[in-house]
């Protein structure tokens, strides 16, 4: 979801990476999205994204070259990429110049001097140049930002193209190494690990490493006159980039990292990448910004007073729910941001604040006397962020809460986050797993939380 505007029946695809198949011989400049189609390409699933990037502050000018790897799942006399308005210079294909390539709205399509054979691995590198634009959406506008006094990378969910070429579709999960160049009194923040940070003459070169696979809206970066630091208090360090004026309303507010992630690995399994990030941009942010390994918060999000630790919560479970497990279809966004907004119903009550039934109870007040328009598992693409999808996704876990058990529930999630580690996910594949740890049908449940526009009433505690 992006920082500065509100985001507020096909059949189910499955949790792996391919997309389905295209028309032999063409690489489809269109996923099977069901809400998205126009962003993600078929034809081939990408490996490995090596992405170099030189940024200029004062202009906004970005220059950057991506090497993309990747594998054909059919043969290929073409295929796109995802690229916002950007001067292509050069499209290498294996090393060797594309027999031709065009780039027209947010798709470049690209034609190798000769097919590529279905199974083949090849690798495409793009050069490009100029100054990254936002995408316009439902949701506002999306992507690279350019801010008073640095950037921001908010893509969720097609924002990515914004300043690099992708495949644009959460099933199309590839590993990142991020390379950018930027003035030396800045520093810079990408997924994954830091490798190095090399010093120039007036810029400095930073290079991130990620081996999990990571869909394109969850990659990112972020520039800014950061102070870096660590925090190693549990079982993942805590790295944090924070403006030198709110260091010490930081470690306060945000102080409690290490025991919500030890809440959460309780709850959701182990934490699913090596370590988590946190930056806090200069600016005001209207909420928060997910990634995958980090999350973005503004300058606002920080009071003393710890006011915005139920987003902090928010944004560190979407490491599990939305970056780990990544929904295989737009449609299933309430597996995202349900459970994420469960998550600070659970950080409530282990802090010894509110208890789950208490937020449970005040959520379905609030939904109730909103439109009981809203279908949970398939909402709408203009109403994929609406407030009702992360309360009524978050009732909807505590109603499954209360008819499994709290022993039952949590080996469910357990094994939820465990069973499609770094995969993709669908409401079917969720509803089918609390079945087999019910160890019974659970139709009379999801049906009318999940298909039926109507808000049930919670089920009462242990009900069968």
């Amino acid at each position: 979801m992006t920082g500065r505007t509100h985001h507020g029946a096909a059949a189910e695809q499955g949790s792996g990476r391919r997309l389905s198949a295209q028309p032999a011989g063409v690489g489809a400049s269109s996923s099977t999205d069901t809400y998205l189609p126009e962003h993600g390409n078929g034809g081939y699933r990408t490996e490995h994204y090596d992405v170099e990037l030189d940024y200029r502050l004062g202009t906004g000018r970005l220059a950057g070259r991506a090497r993309i790897t990747a594998v054909a799942t059919q043969p290929l006399t073409r295929f796109t990429l995802d690229l916002g308005p950007f001067r292509i210079n050069r499209v290498l294909i294996d090393g060797r110049a594309a027999a031709r390539f065009t780039h027209r709205g947010h798709k470049l399509n690209i034609w190798p001097t000769r097919p590529i054979a279905a199974g083949a691995e090849f690798m495409v590198e793009v050069r490009y140049v100029g100054t990254p634009v936002p995408i316009p959406s439902h949701w506002g506008e999306l992507g690279w930002e350019q801010l008073t006094d640095g950037a921001l990378v908010a893509a969720q969910p097609i924002g990515a193209p914004s300043w690099l070429p992708c495949n644009d579709h959460p099933t199309d999960k590839a590993s990142y190494r991020i390379t950018v160049t930027a003035p030396s009194a800045y520093r810079v923040v990408a997924n994954g690990r830091l490798v190095s940070s090399r010093v120039g003459a007036s810029t400095t070169t930073w290079l991130y490493e990620s081996s999990e696979p990571m869909a394109s809206y969850l990659a990112t970066v972020q520039i800014g006159r950061y102070e870096l630091g660590e925090v190693i208090d549990g079982s993942v360090p805590i790295r944090a980039a924070v403006p030198p004026a709110l260091v010490s309303s930081f470690g306060h507010d945000f102080g409690r990292q290490a025991q919500m992630m030890a809440v959460f690995e309780r709850c959701f399994g182990p934490y699913p990448f090596a370590e988590y990030a946190v930056v806090v941009v200069d600016e005001e942010l209207e909420i928060p910004v997910e990634a995958q390994g980090l999350s973005i918060f503004g300058a606002n999000h920080i009071d003393g007073v710890r006011g915005a630790e139920n987003l902090v919560a928010h944004e560190l479970a979407h490491q599990w729910f939305g970056n780990s497990l990544t929904v295989a279809d737009w449609r299933h966004i309430w597996l995202n941001e349900g459970l994420a907004n469960y998550a600070e119903w659970l950080w409530s009550e282990a802090s010894g604040s509110e208890s789950a039934e208490a937020h449970a109870a005040r959520a379905w007040r609030k939904v109730a006397a909103l439109p009981q328009d809203l279908v949970l598992a398939d909402p709408g693409v203009a109403r994929m962020f609406d407030d009702r999808v992360y309360l009524r996704g978050a009732l909807a876990m505590h109603a499954l809460r209360r008819t499994l058990g709290d022993t039952v529930f949590f080996a469910f999630l357990a094994d939820w986050t465990t069973t499609h580690r770094h995969g993709t996910v669908t409401t079917a594949q969720f509803t089918a797993l609390a079945e087999r740890h019910a160890g019974r049908t659970l139709g009379e449940l999801f049906t009318p939380w999940l298909h039926a526009p109507a808000l049930p009433q919670l089920p009462t505690p242990g009900a069968r």
